[in-house]
């Protein structure tokens, strides 16, 4: 056995400890800073969206101050650059919640954002992991104050500040103005029918996009305008799950229509596929075990990520409960096949079908238990002649009446019931 001298005991017993002490302060290997790559602002009347994109994951802190409202958002480990500097200049007049956006560097190593308000805000702050095309994101959700602090979307379902979305007496129709016969054959009385119309995508989440740069978001908002007008031309209680260029979570869009008591659901898309070939219009019902094809199950992946696209909180507290879904879901389906049917022979005459039936597959936004719905896919907008069919007006009108004709028909045979 070695004997180890008195000074080589030391020398051993001091290496140990370095070793096992955590590096700390100059001696400590400091972590690359964030680089700010993309800077967004999504102004809406429910709520106003703020997202900073950067290479890595950000620690922040934020609070509030008054006189004058401003909320301030502190990201650690991290140096102002132009993009950053450039968030102040996509404030828009017209904002809601924000007057102006000051971007400073605090301290050495932390970024400063003030946000100056033009109302008290229930602020949410919160990051994102990359998904899809996005890096790392900070989102800062300015909401009314008032909102529910753990949940303000739920808080939103019955808020008079949601655009478009505040319930309206039902307006007298002229005396020279006879009602439309499709009004009065709903078999439940005097009671009108409520419809809710869901544009799919929004704000932060684009939905698909051409090739071209015609997102999905856009089309089918504007179509979701047309098919309202001709729903209320026709004495409809006509409601949308957004009216403005503004996300919406899945769960809370059919929470909206469970809210407004509607009587059926329409989400409307624009598909995209891998392939430019793939073509034509298709209407799709929910399937709880699955698609009925890879290509149906391809889109409902593509539009159940909607959310981690768009960036969601999570709170829990919308979730459909599986047991009511099961006990009341035959009957939905049953008249969501009629609705799926109906308005898939009217966009028939309009376009080429995708297939010559309606698809299933378990799309999110469907699950209300107890409200027919359905998904329609208006056309390819990943197929360059389709992507021209929707990027114009004359075509997007003719969904709007194709769907509303079909909308019409099963409401004139349907048994209301609620």
């Amino acid at each position: 056995m070695v004997k180890l001298t008195r000074r080589q005991i030391v020398r051993r017993g001091a290496g140990l400890l370095l070793a096992l002490t955590p590096v700390s302060g100059a001696w400590a290997k400091a972590a690359p800073a964030a680089q700010f790559t993309a800077t967004r602002i999504w102004p809406a009347h429910a709520y106003t969206r703020i997202t900073v994109e950067s290479s890595r994951a950000v620690k922040y802190q934020h609070f509030t101050l008054e006189n004058p409202g401003r909320l301030v958002v502190d990201v650690e480990n991290a140096h102002i650059n132009t993009v950053l500097q450039g968030l102040s200049g996509k404030v828009q007049g017209s904002d809601p919640f924000i007057r102006s956006i000051r971007v400073g560097q605090s301290t050495p190593t932390t970024v400063r954002l003030v946000i100056d308000l033009k109302q008290s805000v229930n602020p949410q702050v919160f990051t994102l992991a990359p998904v899809g095309g996005f890096k790392h994101r900070l989102v800062i959700d300015l909401y009314p104050q008032g909102m529910d602090a753990d949940d303000p979307m739920m808080a939103l379902l019955n808020s008079h500040t949601a655009a478009n979305n505040t319930p309206r007496k039902p307006s007298a129709p002229a005396p020279s103005k006879p009602q439309p016969k499709a009004s009065a054959g709903t078999r439940s009385g005097s009671r009108k029918p409520v419809v809710m119309l869901d544009p799919g995508h929004g704000g932060e989440d684009p939905g698909a996009v051409s090739p071209n740069g015609l997102r999905e978001k856009d089309v089918v908002l504007s179509v979701a305008r047309e098919t309202k007008k001709r729903l209320e031309a026709f004495g409809y209680t006509v409601y949308m799950t957004r009216d403005e260029d503004v996300f919406i979570p899945l769960n809370v869009r059919v929470a909206k229509a469970r809210a407004r008591k509607a009587d059926l659901f329409v989400s409307i898309h624009a598909d995209s596929f891998t392939s430019p070939t793939a073509r034509g219009t298709g209407v799709y019902i929910l399937n709880t075990k699955g698609a009925t094809s890879a290509a149906a199950r391809f889109l409902a992946q593509t539009q159940n990520n909607a959310d981690a696209i768009g960036g969601v909180q999570t709170s829990g507290n919308l979730q459909v409960d599986n047991t009511i879904l099961d006990m009341t879901q035959t009957a939905t389906l049953r008249d969501s096949r009629k609705l799926a049917q109906a308005v898939l022979g009217e966009l028939g005459k309009i376009n080429k079908l995708h297939k010559g039936r309606v698809d299933e597959a378990n799309f999110a936004v469907l699950r209300a238990p107890d409200v027919p719905s359905i998904l329609v896919e208006t056309a390819f907008i990943s197929n360059p002649i389709e992507e021209q069919l929707l990027s114009s007006a004359s075509f997007r009108r003719q969904c709007a009446e194709a769907i509303s004709n079909g909308v019409r028909q099963y409401l004139g045979s349907a048994v209301l019931r609620r």
